[in-house]
């Protein structure tokens, strides 16, 4: 005779189990994904400084882009966006207890490689649509319509918008 309650009590203590780790991992994932998080780091509080000033916070929309936004992949891509959070993670753990010298500008020039056009354009939907600003309209078009060899990517020439020193905070008013 066969046991019928087995299959039960495996489903039970799959969720007394899984519940609580999911629920630990979610935790998690929410609490080191917020730029305070990130500025936890001694070493990344002049980025996070430079971020607070500039315009991915402080603009007329009263939109904020935040480390994630442009960091790491879009979290539609779960799988992509977990194993690249946790590398990341690691790796800049893993160099702060270790010691490894930050040096800031070859930082900025990884971040610069990696960052994909994709990642911009997950805020910055509309950008073909500028009635005043015909170059603009243009440069953008050749952006998302590259003939092929002439590919270009969006910090080509707005790489100086977000992680710049400023002595001070330069609030834009919002438009009437």
């Amino acid at each position: 005779m066969k046991k019928p309650y087995r299959p039960i009590l495996w489903i039970i203590m799959g969720i007394v189990l899984g519940f609580p780790v999911f629920s630990m991992a979610y935790y998690t994932m929410v609490r080191t994904s917020t730029p305070e998080f990130c500025a936890s780091c001694h070493e990344i509080q002049a980025a996070y400084m430079a971020w607070k000033t500039s315009s991915h916070v402080n603009n007329p929309q009263g939109f904020v882009a935040d480390c994630m936004d442009c960091h790491l992949p879009a979290p539609q891509d779960t799988v992509n966006f977990f194993y690249m959070k946790t590398a990341h993670g690691i790796k800049d753990v893993v160099a702060h207890f270790m010691g490894v010298k930050y040096d800031r500008a070859e930082q900025a020039a990884k971040a610069r490689e990696s960052i994909k056009n994709a990642q911009c354009l997950k805020c910055h939907r509309n950008i073909q649509f500028m009635p005043y600003k015909r170059g603009a309209m243009l440069a953008h078009k050749q952006v998302l319509y590259p003939m092929p060899g002439y590919e270009k990517k969006c910090l080509d020439c707005h790489q100086n918008l977000v992680h710049v020193d400023r002595a001070y905070y330069d609030y834009k008013q919002p438009e009437l």
